[in-house]
């Protein structure tokens, strides 16, 4: 049986083959880290903004990468059909003719089925929102929302710099415009138990959410995380219980939610905490191993 809905499973079903995601780095910045709301970032957030830096570090354009992306694609996949994936930093904080600049630019190789475009909830309104759903009729778009948690405490704990409540908003505005939503979030975030992450499911499974990706909390080099860290003041999930949580939290979502991801791919280089998030193979293999032991699946608990 299938026990969660995967995203590969579902671009196969409306293309007929495989889909590759190609990562973008737009070279953006981000209102927690250029001073509008904070100069500190999110504790996890690394110095390429969670992405490739192949702009900002590289300067690599838009079509640069996408073209070396395809290339790595079809070498590696075969893959034929790909969405262009604005995964660096805040891919809305820019005016919107910047923007329609960069999504238009990702979009010129005809093989380019979509646009996944990650961004913060604060960042999103009614001009952003119009030009996202211009793309509509052409090609598979999704809105890649951070929250995280859904709990103000864990927000604040990290310095995400916006509440719950504005992740609503932003989500509720998507779905007047018919545009998918993604949300973003991790598990074992600072002060959170199984109660308060397992409440993260049941909360977006109450959302008009159409897909997850879910992270596990990992220290990297250089960012405050790993400083709280080498104090000693917070720890790292181990991989048995990572894939207990996940299971719970899938069990706790709405089956028809996409799964994005089920755990994160940290920089190899710079990590420092968890070691065995190396593992990613190893990590899919255990969380499908204990569906399979439970004889469980997504949506069981609601």
């Amino acid at each position: 049986m299938k026990r969660y809905r995967d995203l590969n499973s579902y671009l196969k079903e409306i293309y007929g083959e495989r889909v590759q995601k190609i990562p973008l780095d737009a070279g953006l910045n981000c209102p927690n880290r250029d001073g509008t709301i904070s100069t500190k970032g999110c504790i996890y957030c690394d110095r390429r903004g969670a992405g490739t830096g192949a702009m900002k570090e590289r300067g690599l354009s838009i079509k640069e990468q996408l073209k070396a992306g395809i290339i790595w694609a079809r070498r590696r996949y075969g893959a034929r059909k790909f969405i262009s994936y604005f995964q660096s930093y805040t891919n809305t904080y820019a005016p919107v003719h910047h923007l329609k600049e960069l999504y238009d630019s990702a979009l010129i190789d005809p093989g380019v089925v979509g646009l996944s475009i990650s961004t913060r909830p604060d960042c999103v309104n009614e001009e952003t929102m119009d030009l996202l759903v211009s793309y509509k009729k052409k090609y598979m778009v999704w809105l890649e929302l951070g929250l995280q948690s859904a709990h103000d405490r864990t927000l604040n704990l990290i310095n995400r710099g916006h509440d719950v409540r504005c992740f609503e908003h932003a989500v509720e505005l998507a779905h007047k415009k018919d545009i998918d939503v993604c949300a973003h979030i991790i598990l074992g975030l600072p002060g959170e138990d199984r109660y308060h992450m397992i409440g993260t499911a049941r909360y977006l499974s109450s959302l008009p959410v159409s897909g997850v990706k879910i992270h596990l909390l990992y220290v990297t080099k250089g960012t405050e995380l790993a400083r709280i860290y080498a104090r000693g003041d917070i720890r790292c999930l181990e991989m048995d219980e990572y894939g207990e949580l996940v299971v719970e939290f899938l069990e706790n979502l709405r089956p028809d939610i996409i799964i994005h991801r089920l755990t994160g791919d940290p920089p190899l280089h710079e990590l420092i905490a968890p070691l065995w998030a190396r593992r990613k193979r190893e990590v899919l293999s255990l969380i499908k191993r204990k569906l399979e032991q439970k004889d469980t699946y997504q949506g069981k608990n609601l």
